[in-house]
């Protein structure tokens, strides 16, 4: 049985790191988006990062980032997989050299295979439920939508928590989940260790 890898994302303090780590989160990621209230600066994210232990995959996520943005963040901080959310094409996620995740806005008309088709060096496809406007908006969106002939990389997100993980993990068998508000206490950007603990826990349950 695949192990169902877990990245945490959204942290903006120190102990939502730490407890990440601590649960067993196999990637944590930073967002580098400033109209979200999850956005940290390079500064904050190098203080954070601080904490991220090795094999713990540390990702950082740009919506329609000027160039000289990633690059600063790259020059400054150790970000190991870079996740694009924005209209960025094929050849603006490639330019950084690094290896880079996509997003997909799912809904009703949205063909994963044609996207993905014009993604051919992503190292894996982020699914997440199209809202307005960018960024998560913790809504599940239709898993039915995906294909099942789809064979890459599949990270799920979208509206995840430790009620639901177990059943997408079972009827959609993603190689990774990706949790931000479903760990979140009432404030944004502020996780709650012991929802952390519980979504992992869930991960794992489904998993076994």
């Amino acid at each position: 049985m695949q192990r169902t890898r877990i990245k945490i994302c959204g942290l903006t303090r120190v102990e939502d790191v730490q407890a990440a780590v601590a649960a067993g989160a196999d990637a944590i990621g930073f967002v580098f988006y400033p109209p979200s209230p999850r956005h940290v600066t390079v500064e904050q994210a190098r203080a954070l990062m601080a904490h991220v232990p090795p094999f713990v995959t540390t990702v950082g996520l740009f919506v329609n980032a000027r160039p000289e943005a990633v690059e600063a963040a790259l020059d400054a901080l150790p970000l190991q997989l870079l996740q694009f959310h924005g209209d960025e094409t094929e050849t603006d996620c490639v330019r950084y050299g690094r290896p880079y995740v996509r997003a997909v806005r799912m809904r009703a008309g949205v063909d994963l295979i044609e996207y993905a088709a014009c993604f051919p060096s992503a190292r894996g496809f982020l699914l997440d439920a199209f809202v307005e406007g960018y960024g998560g908006g913790g809504k599940v969106f239709d898993w039915t939508l995906i294909p099942p002939r789809f064979d890459a990389p599949l990270i799920l997100s979208g509206g995840l928590d430790a009620e639901n993980v177990g059943e997408a993990i079972r009827r959609v068998r993603p190689w990774a989940v990706d949790v931000s508000s479903g760990v979140e206490t009432a404030q944004k950007g502020i996780k709650d260790a012991g929802a952390i603990r519980r979504f992992i826990s869930g991960v794992r349950d489904a998993d076994g």
